[in-house]
């Protein structure tokens, strides 16, 4: 069977919402760690790249739908390599990796890039299309930055739409767990996990 392995990770920094990144479109963050990954491994066939797969919630914007070719072809991949963009809101970018090692496993590549991209900064609004061909009154717009936007009212009535925050909030209300005892839950592991901590790249 065939074996799967990272050989190679890096991120960008995380900046904050309105921070230090906020001037950077989510396509070029991604170029930035794909042509990181190029110079870091000069041996690397570029042509031998099966797909490039990102994770990305938020493509109703500069994130352009797919986001993985967008910053592909920006990096100088070859025209050949592939893009992919999946969407599992905050675990997208896992996703991602999953996909491209279930991708090598099934045989289809050998090498595949996977990854994550976002600007929530850069997030933008968004307009329902009208009813109608001239419509009048007010038009309704959406901030796409986090949460829900069109809402089904039939969703709404069977589950609710909290956003992922307030189903955080939601939870720790529930279950009684304070800020203090999440963050100690992050720093030490617990009983039977590993005390080995993951270095970031």
């Amino acid at each position: 069977m065939t074996e799967v392995v990272i050989v190679d990770a890096i991120r960008t920094p995380i900046g904050r919402y309105k921070g230090a990144l906020k001037s950077v479109r989510p396509d070029d963050l991604g170029v930035i760690v794909i042509k990181a990954l190029v110079d870091r491994n000069p041996g690397l066939p570029l042509e031998a790249i099966g797909d490039v797969i990102f994770g990305n919630a938020n493509g109703a914007g500069e994130d352009n739908r797919n986001v993985a070719r967008m910053s592909a072809l920006l990096a100088g991949l070859p025209e050949t390599v592939s893009g992919t963009t999946v969407n599992r809101l905050c675990g997208s970018g896992l996703d991602a990796v999953s996909m491209g090692a279930r991708t090598i496993l099934a045989g289809e590549a050998d090498i595949i890039i996977a990854c994550g991209t976002e600007s929530m900064t850069r997030a933008p609004f968004v307009m329902k299309k009208p009813d109608l061909e001239f419509p009048r009154g007010n038009m309704e717009l959406f901030d796409t930055t986090i949460g829900w936007r069109f809402v089904n009212p039939k969703m709404e009535k069977m589950y609710g739409t909290d956003s992922m925050p307030q189903t955080a909030e939601n939870v720790a209300q529930r279950f009684g767990i304070s800020r203090e005892e999440q963050d100690v839950r992050l720093s030490q592991p617990t009983e039977g996990e590993s005390s080995r901590r993951i270095r970031p790249f």
